[in-house]
């Protein structure tokens, strides 16, 4: 079972200025490699393939760079395995090959379908819930569940029916608790 790994990233205003720079750099690194392949007839090759690599790495730093809104993480992933998760708020930058799944931890409800079942004494009830929830753990809602919005509705149901299934509906025979006067108590 995975568990969170908070993994704090690089700012991503530190490495934007300082990738520009860079960039500059190997655009220039690249003009002259031109020159000097125009006018030194072919001595330039190596300035004009070191201009290039450059130009590839400057593109690919940029591609590193990412934004973590408020209540919103990002998953990091390296080929395959968990690296950790960034939380801090604003814009950041990772490896450029970390895939990044970004995760919401806003507060989610949903309203739940009337389900029919059966209560504790097996009289037939119709029941619903509103179900209020947040994801807490970022690493066990990617990699633990295919879906986890999915997850919660199906396991939210099931809850419902064990609840419904635990009391009766109304208290009668001396049951303290019921499902229609002690909602407190239930929830």
């Amino acid at each position: 079972m995975k568990k969170e790994i908070t993994k704090s990233q690089i700012s991503g205003w530190v490495v934007l200025f300082a990738n520009i720079i860079f960039l500059l750099f190997a655009i220039a690194i690249f003009i002259y490699g031109i020159i000097l392949l125009k006018h030194r007839n072919g001595s330039g090759g190596y300035v004009l393939a070191l201009g290039v690599i450059l130009l590839i790495t400057a593109i690919l730093i940029f591609t590193g760079l990412f934004t973590v809104e408020p209540n919103e993480a990002v998953v990091l992933i390296l080929f395959g395995k968990y690296i950790g998760t960034e939380k801090t708020q604003g814009f950041r930058w990772a490896n450029p090959f970390y895939t990044k799944k970004k995760i919401s931890l806003r507060v989610r409800n949903f309203d739940s379908e009337k389900l029919k079942v059966n209560d504790k004494k097996g009289n037939p009830i119709e029941i619903s819930a509103v179900v209020v929830w947040k994801v807490e753990d970022t690493a066990e809602a990617v990699f633990e569940v295919d879906d986890y919005l999915n997850y919660v509705h199906v396991q939210s149901e099931s809850a419902i029916r064990h609840l419904a299934t635990s009391y009766p509906y109304d208290d009668t025979e001396g049951e303290k608790i019921s499902l229609r006067s002690s909602i407190d108590e239930v929830s």
